[in-house]
């Protein structure tokens, strides 16, 4: 594990080193989690569904879409006097 020394600026705002944000695929706009204990946190890159799916990605994303699509359509017809 590497330890990397960051200030903290005015509004708790730290900035990420470049390094760190390359290797993980972190840019503008990219949300991390933070998990905080009585010894610190540690700040996490959450998974996307296109990372979970892995190779099947994008395959796995149009089923997921479908599958909304139909239960919207379900909740529809349900609320439909």
């Amino acid at each position: 594990m590497e330890r990397f020394r960051v200030k903290v600026h005015r509004k708790g705002i730290i900035v990420l080193p470049a390094e760190v944000r390359r290797r993980l695929g972190i840019t503008e706009g990219s949300y991390l989690e933070l998990l905080v204990d009585d010894e610190g946190f540690r700040a996490l890159k959450p998974k996307s569904l296109l990372d979970a799916f892995g190779i099947d990605g994008p395959k796995a994303l149009e089923v997921v879409k479908l599958i909304e699509a139909s239960r919207r359509r379900e909740v529809e017809e349900e609320a439909s006097p």
